[in-house]
């Protein structure tokens, strides 16, 4: 592990940019949510917050879930990750990511990736998680506008095990499957947007087959309300 993380943490002093070109920094929190489903309630949030220059970004990534009744972090996953140009339209991005949701094993991996606009576009993020239990995933948004203001935004999001991990009931190539829309308005600009909308999401293959051994349920379905933020 140590011997992927080294080099990864060198590639800001390959990548150093101009002293000149001015320091920029940004959040943009894509989901900022309440889910509402049967059992317990959640509250959701995907945001990114970024500071460097156009040739190369430091980026603290943040995605997690917690359960409003209970307090526990069901999904708990930070990322440090440095974005550098690689095409007009992509990026590529390296750094570390560590998962330590309550009561599952903590996991920390080297990530290798890329995000950007696909054609048509279609925001595409892609990464492969390296270490003693590696999955990749890939995530794809698409923001449709219906109005200047009223945006209808699907998302897909799928997770790949490509190793056996029976401590967090992952197997390999059974994947996960994450599918929602949501319905935006831009109060302000695109700082401030509160949308509604759903989320599913549903397990297959060796991954559904040990989640029905361990007694959980395969799928799940949340009603979500909550707000876009950029600025």
């Amino acid at each position: 592990m140590k011997k992927l993380i080294a080099p990864l943490l060198a590639l800001p002093l390959l990548a150093a940019p101009a002293l000149a070109e001015p320091l920029l920094w940004g959040f943009q929190a894509e989901q900022f949510e309440y889910r509402e489903r049967d059992g317990e309630d959640g509250f959701a949030w995907d945001f990114d917050l970024f500071v460097g220059r156009d040739e190369g970004k430091f980026v603290w990534r943040s995605e997690g879930e917690m359960g409003l009744s209970s307090g526990d972090y069901e999904g708990l996953d930070n990322q440090l990750l440095y974005q550098f140009p690689i095409s007009p339209f992509f990026d590529g991005v390296a750094g570390v990511h560590a998962s330590t949701p309550n009561g599952e094993p903590d996991r920390y991996n080297a990530v290798l990736g890329a995000r950007g606009l696909a054609p048509q576009w279609f925001e595409i993020d892609a990464g492969l998680y390296l270490s003693d239990h590696p999955y990749m995933q890939v995530e794809v948004e698409y923001e449709g506008l219906l109005t200047n203001r009223l945006i209808l935004v699907p998302s897909l999001e799928v997770t790949m095990p490509l190793k056996d991990d029976a401590a967090r009931n992952q197997g390999a190539g059974g994947a996960t499957v994450e599918v929602g829309a949501r319905l935006s308005y831009d109060l302000i600009d695109r700082a401030v947007a509160p949308y509604v909308g759903f989320s599913y999401e549903k397990s297959f293959g060796d991954t559904g087959d040990m989640l029905r051994a361990a007694g959980e349920e395969t799928d799940e379905f949340s009603l979500v309300f909550g707000t876009r933020l950029m600025f």
